[in-house]
């Protein structure tokens, strides 16, 4: 008997080791007049510190440019001003490495449809391009940006272009720009929404449209290197199927790539996880379902976690609390969750944020709503 309680004892401090080990921190909440609602494509994480936008609050409440130290350090290195700068960064911010950060910002500018920006390591913002909407330019920038090994910059937009429903774009840091694709809605998709671009190693561009295609549902398309435009795979949503897909898609070394829904499949379109093949095969890793032990409404990307071959993202509802949920889904498709929101105390409703895996295996984000001061988060989690 004896032998039975020292095991029972020891199992019980493993696991709490493991719960302590697992934390949640919040390191920052925003007050609005810092910040507020960071839909944030990208989180960038250099040096010990992370940088974001803020599509809203701010000094003229146009939305700002932030970064956030691990310790919860919080500067807003930028505040739009609805001018000629532009307004509402929902994408994020990429990098140099001569500290400069870049992003877009969905509306205002000098025709009132968005900006590329350049915001230089001494603080200084610069206008790259100022998109003048029409069918010989796009218009509002929703997503953020992708950079290849050149330093080209690539992106997309929700307007404009030859059939109205946006396109696909590139950009130098200089600010040379050039239409790459405009989405004709029933072939190619249209009005991609959050995230950004995935690139990989050869400049091939993958991304997703959140309507649009054969079925009306959105597709899945890659833009290669060499100036081709391919439709991977065209949402059906229903119950086999998702469909209204946003975010940055993750791809692996053999080509596969995976995403989420935020409708669709086969628990009442509560959403779903796919993995498409490199030969274009779709498999349903998870169909979400409403309920507090699972994800539902995931109007996010998914990345790659710390463990290999799994998955972290975030869902817009569910979990514990009803407010949203981090999760990991293994590559067989088994689901954990991580952390459940509390809305008023953590965020909650995280919809079209990433989560970025740090260097030492810690995951980063931030929540789009909720917090202390209701004017969202952000956040760090150590498995």
């Amino acid at each position: 008997m004896r032998y039975r309680v020292l095991t029972v004892f020891v199992a019980v401090l493993a696991l709490a080791a493991l719960a302590q080990a697992q934390t949640f921190t919040d390191l920052f909440n925003f007050d609005y007049s810092d910040g507020g609602y960071p839909y944030t494509g990208h989180l960038l994480f250099k040096g010990g510190t992370l940088y974001g936008t803020t599509a809203d609050g701010g000094t003229d409440y146009c939305g700002t440019i932030f970064s956030v130290t691990t310790a919860g350090v919080q500067t807003t290195l930028y505040s739009f001003t609805c001018g000629s700068d532009g307004a509402y960064p929902y994408g994020g911010v990429i990098g140099d490495d001569s500290g400069n950060l870049y992003g877009t910002a969905y509306y205002y500018g000098s025709d009132y449809c968005g900006t590329v920006w350049k915001l230089s390591s001494s603080g200084t913002l610069s206008v790259l391009h100022s998109f003048e909407g029409g069918t010989s330019d796009f218009c509002y920038p929703f997503q953020g940006l992708a950079k290849d090994a050149k330093g080209n910059m690539y992106g997309t937009t929700t307007g404009g272009g030859a059939d109205s429903y946006g396109g696909l774009y590139e950009i130098s840091s200089s600010g040379t720009f050039s239409i790459l694709e405009s989405f004709d809605y029933s072939s190619t998709g249209a009005y991609p929404d959050y995230g950004a671009l995935r690139i990989d190693k050869n400049g091939n561009l993958y991304g997703l449209t959140a309507d649009g295609g054969t079925d009306g549902y959105g597709t899945l398309y890659e833009y290669s290197a060499g100036g081709t435009f391919t439709v991977l795979h065209n949402f059906a949503g229903g119950s086999t199927d998702g469909g209204y897909c946003y975010g940055t898609v993750a791809r692996d070394g053999k080509g596969n790539l995976y995403g989420a829904c935020g409708y669709g499949g086969s628990n009442s379109y509560y959403g779903v996880i796919w993995k498409v093949s490199s030969s274009g095969t779709e498999t349903i890793l998870h169909n979400n379902s409403y309920s507090s032990s699972d994800i539902c409404y995931t109007y996010s990307g998914v990345s790659f976690g710390p463990k290999s071959g799994s998955l972290i993202g975030l869902s817009e509802e569910c979990g514990a609390n009803y407010d949203g949920a981090l999760y990991e889904i293994s590559s067989s498709g088994t689901l954990t969750l991580l952390h459940s929101f509390d809305y008023g105390v953590d965020g909650g409703y995280c919809a079209g944020d990433e989560v970025l895996l740090g260097p030492t295996g810690v995951l980063y984000g931030a929540c789009s709503e909720g917090g202390t001061d209701y004017d969202r988060t952000v956040w760090s989690y150590a498995p």
